[in-house]
Protein backbone atom coordinates (compact mmCIF):
# COMPACT_ATOMS: atom_id res chain seq x y z
CA UNK A 1 0.00 0.00 0.00
CA UNK A 2 1.18 3.51 -0.72
CA UNK A 3 0.42 6.27 1.72
CA UNK A 4 -2.05 8.69 0.24
CA UNK A 5 -1.78 12.30 1.25
CA UNK A 6 0.54 11.29 4.04
CA UNK A 7 -0.35 14.16 6.30
CA UNK A 8 -1.67 12.92 9.64
CA UNK A 9 -4.41 15.49 9.39
CA UNK A 10 -7.16 16.33 11.84
CA UNK A 11 -10.28 18.28 10.92
CA UNK A 12 -9.90 21.44 12.95
CA UNK A 13 -12.93 23.53 13.82
CA UNK A 14 -12.55 25.74 10.77
CA UNK A 15 -12.50 22.75 8.44
CA UNK A 16 -15.42 21.13 10.25
CA UNK A 17 -17.51 24.22 9.55
CA UNK A 18 -16.71 23.95 5.86
CA UNK A 19 -17.10 20.19 5.82
CA UNK A 20 -20.63 20.15 7.17
CA UNK A 21 -21.92 23.24 5.38
CA UNK A 22 -24.53 21.26 3.38
CA UNK A 23 -26.14 20.07 6.62
CA UNK A 24 -26.17 23.25 8.68
CA UNK A 25 -29.41 24.66 7.32
CA UNK A 26 -31.20 21.41 8.25
CA UNK A 27 -29.63 20.94 11.68
CA UNK A 28 -32.94 21.33 13.52
CA UNK A 29 -34.59 18.45 11.68
CA UNK A 30 -32.33 15.89 13.38
CA UNK A 31 -32.83 14.72 16.96
CA UNK A 32 -29.30 13.29 17.14
CA UNK A 33 -26.04 14.52 15.75
CA UNK A 34 -22.67 13.06 14.87
CA UNK A 35 -19.20 14.53 14.78
CA UNK A 36 -16.38 12.85 12.88
CA UNK A 37 -12.64 13.45 12.62
CA UNK A 38 -10.41 11.78 10.04
CA UNK A 39 -6.72 11.02 10.31
CA UNK A 40 -4.17 9.79 7.79
CA UNK A 41 -4.71 9.06 4.12
CA UNK A 42 -7.32 10.33 1.68
CA UNK A 43 -8.89 6.87 1.69
CA UNK A 44 -9.82 7.47 5.32
CA UNK A 45 -11.38 10.83 4.46
CA UNK A 46 -13.37 9.13 1.71
CA UNK A 47 -14.47 6.42 4.14
CA UNK A 48 -15.71 9.12 6.52
CA UNK A 49 -17.95 10.36 3.72
CA UNK A 50 -19.38 6.84 3.39
CA UNK A 51 -19.95 6.67 7.16
CA UNK A 52 -21.68 10.07 7.05
CA UNK A 53 -24.04 8.79 4.37
CA UNK A 54 -24.91 5.72 6.44
CA UNK A 55 -25.48 7.80 9.59
CA UNK A 56 -27.54 10.39 7.75
CA UNK A 57 -29.95 7.69 6.54
CA UNK A 58 -30.32 6.59 10.17
CA UNK A 59 -31.45 10.07 11.20
CA UNK A 60 -28.16 11.51 12.43
CA UNK A 61 -27.34 15.06 11.39
CA UNK A 62 -23.81 16.37 11.24
CA UNK A 63 -22.49 18.97 13.66
CA UNK A 64 -19.32 21.03 13.62
CA UNK A 65 -19.47 21.46 17.38
CA UNK A 66 -18.29 18.36 19.22
CA UNK A 67 -20.16 19.45 22.36
CA UNK A 68 -23.47 19.10 20.51
CA UNK A 69 -22.73 15.56 19.35
CA UNK A 70 -24.52 12.44 20.53
CA UNK A 71 -22.06 10.32 18.60
CA UNK A 72 -18.34 10.99 18.06
CA UNK A 73 -16.23 8.98 15.62
CA UNK A 74 -12.50 9.08 15.04
CA UNK A 75 -11.53 7.55 11.70
CA UNK A 76 -8.02 6.37 12.42
CA UNK A 77 -4.70 5.58 10.76
CA UNK A 78 -2.11 2.97 11.75
CA UNK A 79 0.53 3.69 9.12
CA UNK A 80 2.66 5.64 11.59
CA UNK A 81 2.92 5.64 15.36
CA UNK A 82 2.39 9.40 15.47
CA UNK A 83 -1.09 9.03 14.01
CA UNK A 84 -2.06 6.50 16.68
CA UNK A 85 -0.69 8.74 19.41
CA UNK A 86 -2.80 11.62 18.11
CA UNK A 87 -5.93 9.49 18.35
CA UNK A 88 -5.20 8.38 21.91
CA UNK A 89 -4.59 11.98 22.93
CA UNK A 90 -7.84 13.06 21.31
CA UNK A 91 -9.78 10.35 23.16
CA UNK A 92 -8.52 11.63 26.50
CA UNK A 93 -9.76 15.09 25.54
CA UNK A 94 -13.27 13.68 25.13
CA UNK A 95 -13.28 12.40 28.73
CA UNK A 96 -14.87 15.56 30.15
CA UNK A 97 -17.54 15.50 27.47
CA UNK A 98 -18.47 11.93 28.31
CA UNK A 99 -18.70 12.72 32.02
CA UNK A 100 -20.93 15.71 31.34
CA UNK A 101 -23.04 13.81 28.82
CA UNK A 102 -23.48 10.18 29.95
CA UNK A 103 -25.39 9.16 26.81
CA UNK A 104 -22.57 10.24 24.52
CA UNK A 105 -21.15 7.41 22.41
CA UNK A 106 -17.56 7.42 21.18
CA UNK A 107 -16.40 5.18 18.37
CA UNK A 108 -13.11 4.37 16.69
CA UNK A 109 -13.19 3.54 12.97
CA UNK A 110 -10.63 2.47 10.42
CA UNK A 111 -7.20 0.94 10.49
CA UNK A 112 -6.40 1.53 14.16
CA UNK A 113 -9.69 -0.10 15.12
CA UNK A 114 -8.86 -3.08 12.92
CA UNK A 115 -5.36 -3.44 14.31
CA UNK A 116 -6.25 -3.24 18.02
CA UNK A 117 -9.69 -4.84 17.79
CA UNK A 118 -11.32 -5.74 21.12
CA UNK A 119 -8.14 -4.81 22.98
CA UNK A 120 -9.07 -1.22 22.24
CA UNK A 121 -12.19 -1.51 24.37
CA UNK A 122 -10.20 -2.90 27.28
CA UNK A 123 -7.45 -0.28 27.13
CA UNK A 124 -9.54 2.76 26.25
CA UNK A 125 -12.49 2.97 28.63
CA UNK A 126 -13.86 5.89 26.63
CA UNK A 127 -14.54 3.81 23.55
CA UNK A 128 -18.01 2.33 23.06
CA UNK A 129 -17.81 1.25 19.42
CA UNK A 130 -14.95 -0.24 17.38
CA UNK A 131 -15.52 -0.67 13.64
CA UNK A 132 -13.07 -1.83 10.98
CA UNK A 133 -12.92 -0.43 7.41
CA UNK A 134 -15.09 -3.19 5.92
CA UNK A 135 -17.87 -3.10 8.54
CA UNK A 136 -19.43 0.34 8.19
CA UNK A 137 -22.73 -1.08 6.97
CA UNK A 138 -23.18 -2.59 10.44
CA UNK A 139 -23.00 0.81 12.17
CA UNK A 140 -26.76 1.21 12.76
CA UNK A 141 -26.92 -2.09 14.66
CA UNK A 142 -23.70 -1.37 16.54
CA UNK A 143 -25.01 2.02 17.65
CA UNK A 144 -28.21 0.42 18.94
CA UNK A 145 -26.15 -2.13 20.84
CA UNK A 146 -23.91 0.55 22.35
CA UNK A 147 -26.95 2.58 23.42
CA UNK A 148 -27.90 -0.30 25.74
CA UNK A 149 -24.56 0.01 27.51
CA UNK A 150 -22.86 -2.85 25.67
CA UNK A 151 -19.54 -2.47 23.92
CA UNK A 152 -20.03 -2.92 20.18
CA UNK A 153 -17.35 -4.36 17.87
CA UNK A 154 -17.20 -5.40 14.22
CA UNK A 155 -13.77 -5.67 12.65
CA UNK A 156 -14.47 -8.44 10.14
CA UNK A 157 -12.57 -8.00 6.90
CA UNK A 158 -14.26 -8.67 3.58
CA UNK A 159 -13.15 -9.92 0.17
CA UNK A 160 -16.12 -8.25 -1.56
CA UNK A 161 -17.01 -5.00 0.19
CA UNK A 162 -16.41 -1.84 -1.90
CA UNK A 163 -19.40 0.29 -0.78
CA UNK A 164 -20.14 0.76 -4.48
CA UNK A 165 -23.86 1.41 -3.90
CA UNK A 166 -23.40 4.05 -1.19
CA UNK A 167 -23.29 7.66 -2.33
CA UNK A 168 -20.74 9.45 -0.12
CA UNK A 169 -21.67 12.72 1.57
CA UNK A 170 -18.89 15.16 0.72
CA UNK A 171 -17.80 16.22 4.19
CA UNK A 172 -14.45 17.71 3.29
CA UNK A 173 -15.32 19.34 -0.01
CA UNK A 174 -14.73 22.73 -1.57
CA UNK A 175 -17.41 21.95 -4.15
CA UNK A 176 -14.78 21.79 -6.90
CA UNK A 177 -12.68 18.68 -6.23
CA UNK A 178 -13.79 15.25 -4.99
CA UNK A 179 -12.37 11.80 -4.32
CA UNK A 180 -13.85 8.64 -5.82
CA UNK A 181 -12.76 5.29 -4.40
CA UNK A 182 -12.14 2.69 -7.13
CA UNK A 183 -10.81 -0.20 -5.04
CA UNK A 184 -10.08 -1.29 -1.49
CA UNK A 185 -7.41 -3.36 0.23
CA UNK A 186 -3.92 -4.27 -0.90
CA UNK A 187 -2.15 -7.45 -2.04
CA UNK A 188 1.34 -5.98 -1.84
CA UNK A 189 3.03 -7.21 1.31
CA UNK A 190 5.55 -4.39 1.77
CA UNK A 191 7.34 -5.41 4.93
CA UNK A 192 6.97 -1.99 6.62
CA UNK A 193 3.24 -1.61 5.98
CA UNK A 194 0.31 -2.57 8.20
CA UNK A 195 -2.40 -1.84 5.63
CA UNK A 196 -2.80 -5.37 4.16
CA UNK A 197 -3.65 -6.49 7.70
CA UNK A 198 -6.02 -3.61 8.47
CA UNK A 199 -7.78 -3.18 5.10
CA UNK A 200 -7.70 -6.73 3.78
CA UNK A 201 -7.17 -8.15 0.33
CA UNK A 202 -7.42 -6.15 -2.86
CA UNK A 203 -10.77 -5.89 -4.64
CA UNK A 204 -11.89 -3.57 -7.43
CA UNK A 205 -15.14 -1.68 -7.52
CA UNK A 206 -17.75 -2.09 -10.27
CA UNK A 207 -16.67 0.17 -13.15
CA UNK A 208 -20.25 1.26 -13.81
CA UNK A 209 -20.69 2.54 -10.26
CA UNK A 210 -17.41 4.50 -10.55
CA UNK A 211 -18.48 6.16 -13.79
CA UNK A 212 -21.92 6.89 -12.33
CA UNK A 213 -20.43 8.55 -9.24
CA UNK A 214 -17.91 10.59 -11.23
CA UNK A 215 -20.65 11.67 -13.67
CA UNK A 216 -22.88 12.68 -10.77
CA UNK A 217 -20.04 14.76 -9.32
CA UNK A 218 -19.60 16.57 -12.62
CA UNK A 219 -23.33 17.18 -13.00
CA UNK A 220 -23.36 18.69 -9.50
CA UNK A 221 -20.66 21.18 -10.47
CA UNK A 222 -17.46 19.42 -9.44
CA UNK A 223 -14.60 19.99 -11.88
CA UNK A 224 -12.04 17.46 -10.68
CA UNK A 225 -12.14 13.87 -9.43
CA UNK A 226 -9.27 11.91 -7.93
CA UNK A 227 -9.52 8.15 -8.31
CA UNK A 228 -8.42 6.54 -5.04
CA UNK A 229 -6.95 3.17 -4.18
CA UNK A 230 -4.09 1.64 -2.24
CA UNK A 231 -2.65 0.71 -5.64
CA UNK A 232 -4.83 2.04 -8.44
CA UNK A 233 -2.69 0.53 -11.20
CA UNK A 234 -3.78 -2.96 -10.19
CA UNK A 235 -7.45 -2.09 -10.74
CA UNK A 236 -9.09 -4.98 -12.61
CA UNK A 237 -12.78 -5.49 -13.24
CA UNK A 238 -14.72 -7.91 -15.44
CA UNK A 239 -18.11 -6.61 -16.55
CA UNK A 240 -20.44 -9.61 -16.28
CA UNK A 241 -22.90 -8.04 -18.72
CA UNK A 242 -20.47 -7.42 -21.58
CA UNK A 243 -17.67 -9.74 -20.42
CA UNK A 244 -15.36 -6.76 -20.92
CA UNK A 245 -12.16 -6.69 -18.87
CA UNK A 246 -11.46 -3.19 -17.56
CA UNK A 247 -7.90 -2.25 -16.61
CA UNK A 248 -6.87 0.92 -14.86
CA UNK A 249 -5.85 2.54 -18.15
CA UNK A 250 -9.30 1.77 -19.56
CA UNK A 251 -10.99 3.14 -16.44
CA UNK A 252 -8.94 6.34 -16.68
CA UNK A 253 -10.11 6.79 -20.25
CA UNK A 254 -13.76 6.16 -19.37
CA UNK A 255 -13.66 8.81 -16.64
CA UNK A 256 -11.82 11.27 -18.89
CA UNK A 257 -14.53 10.85 -21.53
CA UNK A 258 -17.28 11.99 -19.13
CA UNK A 259 -16.38 15.55 -20.11
CA UNK A 260 -13.31 17.42 -21.32
CA UNK A 261 -14.23 19.96 -18.61
CA UNK A 262 -13.65 17.37 -15.85
CA UNK A 263 -10.11 16.96 -14.61
CA UNK A 264 -8.96 13.49 -13.60
CA UNK A 265 -6.26 12.64 -11.08
CA UNK A 266 -5.38 9.38 -9.32
CA UNK A 267 -3.49 8.14 -6.30
CA UNK A 268 -1.56 6.05 -5.66
CA UNK A 269 0.63 4.09 -8.10
CA UNK A 270 2.93 1.23 -7.23
CA UNK A 271 5.98 1.50 -9.52
CA UNK A 272 5.82 -2.20 -10.39
CA UNK A 273 2.27 -1.91 -11.74
CA UNK A 274 2.12 1.35 -13.69
CA UNK A 275 2.14 0.35 -17.35
CA UNK A 276 2.94 2.06 -20.63
CA UNK A 277 -0.78 1.83 -21.37
CA UNK A 278 -1.52 4.02 -18.34
CA UNK A 279 1.21 6.51 -19.23
CA UNK A 280 0.06 6.76 -22.86
CA UNK A 281 -3.54 7.25 -21.70
CA UNK A 282 -2.45 10.18 -19.54
CA UNK A 283 -0.61 11.66 -22.51
CA UNK A 284 -3.61 11.15 -24.81
CA UNK A 285 -6.18 13.09 -22.77
CA UNK A 286 -5.58 16.72 -21.84
CA UNK A 287 -7.97 16.51 -18.89
CA UNK A 288 -6.00 13.67 -17.25
CA UNK A 289 -3.51 15.58 -15.15
CA UNK A 290 0.21 15.28 -15.86
CA UNK A 291 1.14 14.21 -12.37
CA UNK A 292 2.13 10.79 -11.01
CA UNK A 293 2.82 9.93 -7.40
CA UNK A 294 5.46 7.20 -7.70
CA UNK A 295 6.61 6.12 -4.22
CA UNK A 296 10.24 4.99 -4.12
CA UNK A 297 10.61 4.45 -0.33
CA UNK A 298 14.38 3.88 -0.68
CA UNK A 299 17.05 4.34 -3.34
CA UNK A 300 18.96 1.25 -2.25
CA UNK A 301 18.24 -2.05 -4.00
CA UNK A 302 19.29 -3.94 -0.88
CA UNK A 303 16.85 -2.02 1.30
CA UNK A 304 14.12 -2.27 -1.32
CA UNK A 305 14.47 -6.05 -1.17
CA UNK A 306 14.11 -5.97 2.61
CA UNK A 307 11.04 -3.80 2.14
CA UNK A 308 9.65 -6.36 -0.34
CA UNK A 309 9.08 -3.64 -2.91
CA UNK A 310 9.73 -6.11 -5.78
CA UNK A 311 11.78 -3.70 -7.91
CA UNK A 312 15.39 -2.58 -7.99
CA UNK A 313 16.93 0.84 -8.00
CA UNK A 314 17.74 0.54 -11.71
CA UNK A 315 14.22 -0.65 -12.57
CA UNK A 316 12.68 2.33 -10.79
CA UNK A 317 15.00 4.76 -12.56
CA UNK A 318 14.03 3.24 -15.92
CA UNK A 319 10.35 3.76 -15.04
CA UNK A 320 11.01 7.44 -14.26
CA UNK A 321 12.76 7.79 -17.62
CA UNK A 322 9.83 6.13 -19.39
CA UNK A 323 7.33 8.51 -17.82
CA UNK A 324 9.36 11.56 -18.82
CA UNK A 325 9.87 10.17 -22.31
CA UNK A 326 6.12 9.79 -22.92
CA UNK A 327 4.97 12.82 -20.86
CA UNK A 328 7.86 15.33 -20.86
CA UNK A 329 6.12 17.83 -18.56
CA UNK A 330 4.84 15.23 -16.08
CA UNK A 331 5.40 16.07 -12.43
CA UNK A 332 6.55 13.20 -10.22
CA UNK A 333 6.39 12.95 -6.45
CA UNK A 334 7.44 10.19 -4.06
CA UNK A 335 7.21 8.68 -0.60
CA UNK A 336 10.57 8.24 1.11
CA UNK A 337 11.42 6.40 4.34
CA UNK A 338 14.63 7.23 6.19
CA UNK A 339 16.32 4.76 8.51
CA UNK A 340 14.65 1.48 7.60
CA UNK A 341 16.05 -1.62 9.32
CA UNK A 342 19.80 -2.14 8.69
CA UNK A 343 20.04 0.97 6.48
CA UNK A 344 23.66 2.07 6.13
CA UNK A 345 25.13 5.41 5.15
CA UNK A 346 25.72 4.00 1.69
CA UNK A 347 22.05 3.03 1.43
CA UNK A 348 21.10 6.53 2.55
CA UNK A 349 23.33 8.08 -0.11
CA UNK A 350 21.61 5.87 -2.69
CA UNK A 351 18.30 7.44 -1.63
CA UNK A 352 19.67 10.97 -1.99
CA UNK A 353 21.10 10.00 -5.36
CA UNK A 354 17.82 8.62 -6.71
CA UNK A 355 16.07 11.80 -5.59
CA UNK A 356 18.56 13.81 -7.63
CA UNK A 357 18.06 11.50 -10.59
CA UNK A 358 14.25 11.62 -10.44
CA UNK A 359 14.10 15.38 -9.79
CA UNK A 360 10.97 15.00 -7.66
CA UNK A 361 8.71 18.04 -7.68
CA UNK A 362 7.79 17.23 -4.08
CA UNK A 363 7.91 14.27 -1.71
CA UNK A 364 6.35 12.91 1.46
CA UNK A 365 9.21 12.05 3.79
CA UNK A 366 9.35 10.20 7.12
CA UNK A 367 11.72 8.24 9.25
CA UNK A 368 10.90 4.58 9.78
CA UNK A 369 8.35 3.80 12.47
CA UNK A 370 8.02 0.11 13.27
CA UNK A 371 4.41 -1.06 13.20
CA UNK A 372 3.42 -4.11 15.26
CA UNK A 373 2.30 -7.06 13.18
CA UNK A 374 4.12 -6.11 10.00
CA UNK A 375 6.61 -8.41 8.31
CA UNK A 376 9.45 -6.03 9.16
CA UNK A 377 8.56 -6.09 12.85
CA UNK A 378 8.65 -9.90 12.79
CA UNK A 379 11.78 -10.35 10.68
CA UNK A 380 14.12 -7.42 11.27
CA UNK A 381 15.51 -5.46 14.17
CA UNK A 382 14.69 -1.76 14.18
CA UNK A 383 18.40 -1.10 14.61
CA UNK A 384 18.98 2.39 13.20
CA UNK A 385 19.29 4.84 16.12
CA UNK A 386 16.58 7.50 16.33
CA UNK A 387 19.14 10.30 16.13
CA UNK A 388 20.50 8.80 12.90
CA UNK A 389 17.00 8.44 11.46
CA UNK A 390 16.26 12.10 12.21
CA UNK A 391 19.56 13.28 10.74
CA UNK A 392 19.04 11.30 7.54
CA UNK A 393 15.47 12.54 7.28
CA UNK A 394 16.68 16.12 7.68
CA UNK A 395 19.12 15.59 4.79
CA UNK A 396 16.34 14.12 2.64
CA UNK A 397 14.04 17.05 3.44
CA UNK A 398 16.79 19.58 2.70
CA UNK A 399 17.47 18.00 -0.67
CA UNK A 400 13.77 17.87 -1.54
CA UNK A 401 13.44 21.55 -0.63
CA UNK A 402 16.21 22.30 -3.11
CA UNK A 403 14.61 20.14 -5.80
CA UNK A 404 11.17 21.72 -5.23
CA UNK A 405 12.60 25.24 -5.45
CA UNK A 406 14.46 24.29 -8.63
CA UNK A 407 11.30 22.81 -10.14
CA UNK A 408 9.27 25.92 -9.33
CA UNK A 409 11.96 28.23 -10.73
CA UNK A 410 11.64 26.44 -14.07
CA UNK A 411 7.94 27.35 -14.18
CA UNK A 412 8.54 31.11 -14.07
CA UNK A 413 7.42 32.62 -17.34
CA UNK A 414 5.19 29.68 -18.26
CA UNK A 415 1.41 29.86 -18.61
CA UNK A 416 -0.82 27.15 -17.15
CA UNK A 417 -4.50 26.32 -17.10
CA UNK A 418 -5.45 26.57 -13.43
CA UNK A 419 -8.60 25.20 -11.81
CA UNK A 420 -9.72 27.77 -9.22
CA UNK A 421 -10.41 25.96 -5.94
CA UNK A 422 -11.13 28.98 -3.76
CA UNK A 423 -9.60 31.94 -2.01
CA UNK A 424 -5.95 31.99 -1.08
CA UNK A 425 -5.36 31.13 2.57
CA UNK A 426 -3.56 34.43 3.11
CA UNK A 427 -5.90 36.84 1.33
CA UNK A 428 -9.45 36.89 -0.02
CA UNK A 429 -8.15 39.18 -2.76
CA UNK A 430 -6.30 36.27 -4.34
CA UNK A 431 -7.44 33.02 -5.93
CA UNK A 432 -5.79 29.67 -5.27
CA UNK A 433 -5.79 26.78 -7.70
CA UNK A 434 -3.64 24.00 -9.10
CA UNK A 435 -2.25 23.28 -12.52
CA UNK A 436 -2.12 19.88 -14.22
CA UNK A 437 1.16 19.12 -12.44
CA UNK A 438 -0.57 19.47 -9.05
CA UNK A 439 1.30 22.66 -8.17
CA UNK A 440 -0.48 25.36 -6.19
CA UNK A 441 -0.69 28.70 -7.98
CA UNK A 442 -1.86 31.91 -6.28
CA UNK A 443 -2.96 34.92 -8.34
CA UNK A 444 -4.88 38.18 -7.78
CA UNK A 445 -8.57 38.62 -8.55
CA UNK A 446 -8.41 41.19 -11.31
CA UNK A 447 -12.13 41.28 -12.12
CA UNK A 448 -15.44 39.61 -11.34
CA UNK A 449 -15.44 37.36 -14.38
CA UNK A 450 -14.00 34.37 -12.54
CA UNK A 451 -15.44 32.27 -9.74
CA UNK A 452 -14.56 29.14 -7.81
CA UNK A 453 -14.65 26.16 -10.17
CA UNK A 454 -13.61 28.12 -13.24
CA UNK A 455 -10.50 27.49 -15.30
CA UNK A 456 -8.12 30.41 -15.78
CA UNK A 457 -4.94 30.83 -17.82
CA UNK A 458 -2.29 32.02 -15.40
CA UNK A 459 1.24 33.15 -16.17
CA UNK A 460 3.77 32.37 -13.44
CA UNK A 461 5.79 35.43 -12.42
CA UNK A 462 7.53 34.28 -9.24
CA UNK A 463 7.62 31.44 -6.75
CA UNK A 464 8.46 30.26 -3.30
CA UNK A 465 9.66 26.78 -2.47
CA UNK A 466 6.07 25.53 -2.22
CA UNK A 467 3.92 27.93 -4.26
CA UNK A 468 3.80 29.57 -7.66
CA UNK A 469 2.58 33.17 -7.97
CA UNK A 470 1.17 34.56 -11.15
CA UNK A 471 -1.45 36.61 -12.95
CA UNK A 472 -4.38 35.89 -15.23
CA UNK A 473 -3.51 36.41 -18.89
Amino acid sequence: MEILGLQNKVHDEARQGEAFAPFLEDMNQYKKHFYIESYGCQMNFNDSEIVASILNKEGFGATRNVENADLIFLNTCSVREKAEQAVRKRLTEFKKLKVAKPGLLIGVLGCMAERLKAKFLEEEKLVDIVVGPDAYRSLPGLIEEAETGQKAVNVLLSREETYADISPIRLDSNGVTAFVSIMRGCNNMCSFCVVPFTRGRERSRDVNSIIAEATNMYERGFKEVTLLGQNVDSYYWIDETTNETVTFAMLLEKVALISTDLRVRFSTSHPKDITDEVIYTIAKYENICNYIHLPVQSGSTRVLQLMNRTYTREWYMAKVNRIKEIIPDCAISADIIAGFCTETEEDHQDTLNIMEFSQYDFSYMFFYSERPGTLAAKRYADDVPLATKKRRLAEIVALQNTLSAKSNQKDIGKTYQVLIEGNSKKSDEYWMGRNSQNKVIVFPKINNDFKKGDYALVKVNSCTQATLMGEIV
